[in-house]
């Protein structure tokens, strides 16, 4: 196979020992060489490919926490509170009032054939003060068939009355987390897994299942890959047959422009029946597909008011929120897992949550110690100072939400958590300090896919209204460009092939039109994806 020098105008390797370069040799799916040009191999079998000449190279992007949901969700109808563009390009204007969720939601019906549920998605309460949707409202716009809204965090649905009645819930609630009103009447709100799978149930329909479909899959990997994507993960796959099948199937084609990593949601298996399925799909990895990840839900969200928060608890007087699972429940998945050496990715939002896994972790080293675990905790966003060096201590490695600051800072600022706590939201700079390994990551499709965005706001600690908050927990542009490359890659296991530009690793690479470290720490955002390179095979571009 011949081998490919691609001339840059700078190249950003991510390798500490060689910075920077302006030229790249790979001979096929791997990096050969990399430095100035005369360092590069010559002769009969080089080809040299000028296309990204006046163009800046990095590593490809590495998301380390992002769902595949992305690439099912515009299949329904979006209501949410930003504006935000679909898979096709079209951009769908925000939502700034209920009224104006109802008149969508009447719009979409209109269009729809005669009884067939309406699913919509994207919509955030948080941003409503003093209303709270209820069937009532959903019945004054949509009151013929089944309707079903998706809140923004994906750990609260509200629906209407035809879909409690089709649920068979209308009597009462059957499990934790089915919202009633003053007389004891289900509201329509229903928070959290249990609670939302009987309205699954009833429709035959679960979106988190929509992973399975190959469709999906693709678009999936289209848009991350228009983001300067090279490896994207599916943090809370169901792993069954259907869908591992699906994820070899579409990832074994060439055209496939990105690396998949899924990791399994736990709570769907019992330990035993989990961890054998999980080690069954190992032998199925390849070179675009990598299972072993497990995935285990601990608590909800804390603009949704379903994260579990340790005293004062929410700043606004709100009940603290749902545990997934029972703790005990919690702490005996983590020692099982982690006993039979894999590793586990950890949804801990509120700090009460993050507590309970950081003393699972510690009760399961002490019983089977393991030198090199890299057990993750995800979100964690108001970790604290005490807790963030039992993380050093633990070796745990933390994947931050960075676009809360943007999307929800303004809301955690003056309801969910004060100013105080807010100070030390994603507390990104002090976790640096304590040599804790740390990604970014944008929870797609709860925020829009977008690396260079999400390192802008690692940056730039502003909010949606342009508050800055937490200016001593900022990360420097170098560093929020390395959380996205090869911090996210070193929490998935996967450093030693990707994640950096260097002899031997996968020649993965984001081209971009503009230097991040030459442009305005403000206007990193604003950098255009050019291509995409994934194992020396060039997306997009000219």
């Amino acid at each position: 196979m011949s081998i490919t020098v691609y001339p840059a105008r700078r190249i950003l390797t991510m390798n500490p020992s060689q910075p920077e370069a302006t030229h790249i040799a790979v001979d096929g799916d791997r990096v050969l060489a990399v430095g100035e040009v005369d360092t590069m191999p010559r002769g009969d079998g080089c080809v040299w490919d000028e296309r990204f000449a006046d163009k800046v190279i990095m590593p490809g992007f590495v998301e380390g926490h992002s769902h595949a949901l992305e690439g099912a969700m515009w299949d329904y109808l979006y209501l949410g509170y930003f504006p935000r563009h679909d898979a096709d390009g079209k951009q769908w204007s925000g939502l700034k009032s209920v009224e104006q969720v109802q008149e969508r939601l009447r719009e979409h019906a209109a269009c729809l054939p005669a009884g067939e549920p309406l699913i919509a998605w994207g919509f955030d309460p948080v941003y409503f003060e003093g209303t709270r949707l209820t069937r009532r409202e959903l019945d004054e716009a949509v009151c013929d068939r089944p309707l079903v809204v998706m809140h923004a965090s994906f750990h609260v649905m509200t629906v209407n009355t035809p879909m409690l009645e089709r649920a068979g819930i209308l009597d009462g609630p059957r499990v934790e987390g089915i919202m009633c009103d003053e007389q004891g009447i289900p509201s329509g709100e229903l928070q959290e897994m249990a609670a939302m799978f009987v309205v699954f149930d009833a429709l035959g329909h679960n979106l988190f299942e929509k992973v399975s479909s190959p469709h999906v899959l693709r678009r999936y990997g289209a848009i991350a890959a228009a983001a300067g994507v090279t490896t994207i993960t599916d943090l809370y796959n169901p792993m069954s047959d259907e869908a591992i099948d699906a994820m070899v199937e579409v990832t074994r084609s060439v055209d496939y422009p990105v690396r998949l990593v899924p990791a399994m949601g736990v709570l769907q298996w019992s330990a035993e029946e989990g961890i054998a399925r999980l080690q069954a799909a190992l032998p199925r990895s390849h070179e675009r597909l990598h299972f072993g990840l497990a995935k285990l839900m601990t608590d909800g969200s804390i603009q949704g008011y379903t994260a579990r928060l340790k005293w004062p608890g929410y700043h606004d007087g709100h009940a603290n929120g749902l545990w997934n699972a029972a703790p005990e429940v919690l702490t005996e998945l983590v020692q099982a897992y982690h006993q039979a050496g894999l590793q586990l990715h950890i949804h801990t939002n509120g700090d009460e949550a993050v507590e309970l896994m950081l003393d699972a972790i510690d009760q399961a080293l002490t019983l089977w110690p393991r030198a090199d675990h890299r057990h993750t905790l995800q979100h964690c966003q108001v970790i604290d100072h005490a807790q963030l060096r039992r993380a050093a201590r633990l070796g745990v490695c933390l994947n931050m939400f960075a676009n809360h600051l943007y999307y929800w800072g303004d809301i955690h600022y003056q309801r969910t958590l004060g100013p105080s706590r807010c100070q030390r939201l994603e507390p990104l700079a002090s976790a640096r300090r304590l040599s804790i390994p740390v990604a970014i990551h944008s929870d797609a499709p709860v925020t829009p896919l977008g690396p260079l965005f999400t390192a802008w706001c690692a940056v730039n600690r502003r909010t949606a209204s342009g508050r800055q908050l937490g200016e001593h927990e900022a990360a420097s542009v170098g560093e929020a460009l390395e959380m996205i490359t090869l911090g996210a890659a070193w929490t998935l296991g996967l450093d030693d092939k990707i994640g950096s530009l260097d002899v031997g690793k996968y020649a993965d690479m984001a081209v971009l039109d503009q230097d991040p470290l030459q442009v305005a720490p403000a206007e990193l955002r604003d950098i255009k994806v050019h291509a995409t390179v994934l194992g020396g095979r060039v997306h997009g571009g000219d």
